[in-house]
């Protein structure tokens, strides 16, 4: 077994472990919803007192959460929007969730890119060329429309021969429209301190966007798409 293998093990059996320990210990029951509200005033006391400090904590969860692929991105990102409001929430996460998308992908191609372009090199060459050709614009439409879930497009595209640099800012530029959304949601949903608030117009028309964003970016995207094929 060379030295290659063995520092392949060694990050294999660091990420299973985290992933495993987040589910033994149970730590899901921190990121549901249900916590979030109720934990909500004293998150804000500790964010009025030290707020670059919760930024870095949040920051750092977030990160990690996305590169484990761990099921907590849309409540991390509503936890955003309630906790720092509309646009310090959407600049945050927005970095958070691409640069944990980038290290996802920097394990999965460390991992095995190697040993699936060697035994599938042959099946994978026109996906490739089509990477090296229309990826950017191919991811795009993946980030803004989300047919699959991230940690599967994170592990496909590290795959290809698409770069590091490439990858991170198409993601955060395809991911930005929705990052808007879902912290406006989550700004709407820290902002309630009764029952009346739950039917707030500006609270309907927050997860009225959640419901209609997908729909409207695929027209969109479909009608570029048509006008760039009849170019």
């Amino acid at each position: 077994m060379n030295a290659r293998t063995v520092k392949k093990l060694i990050v294999v059996g660091v990420v299973a472990g985290l992933i495993v320990s987040y589910f033994i210990l149970d730590l899901g029951q921190y990121f549901s919803l249900e916590y979030i509200k109720a934990s909500h005033e004293g998150f804000q006391a500790l964010y009025a007192e030290h707020a670059t400090a919760v930024i870095c904590v949040y920051f750092t969860i977030y990160v990690s959460a996305t590169a484990l692929a761990l099921p907590v991105a849309a409540v991390l990102t509503l936890t955003g929007g309630a906790l720092f409001g509309l646009v310090t929430g959407t600049i945050v996460v927005s970095f958070a969730s691409s640069m944990g998308a980038a290290l996802a992908f920097v394990v999965a191609r460390y991992l095995f890119r190697d040993f699936v372009q060697q035994r599938f090199g042959d099946k994978l060459q026109k996906i490739n060329e089509g990477i090296e050709k229309d990826g950017p614009f191919y991811l795009f439409t993946l980030r803004l429309i989300p047919v699959f879930p991230f940690f599967v497009i994170n592990t496909v595209v590290a795959l290809t021969p698409m770069r590091i640099f490439t990858y991170y800012w198409v993601s955060q530029l395809g991911m930005f429209p929705a990052t808007v959304v879902y912290v406006n949601a989550g700004n709407e949903l820290g902002q309630i301190e009764s029952f009346s608030g739950l039917i707030s117009p500006s609270l309907i028309i927050s997860f009225a966007l959640l419901g209609i964003f997908p729909l409207v970016m695929k027209k969109g995207l479909g009608w570029y798409q048509n006008r760039r094929g009849q170019a």
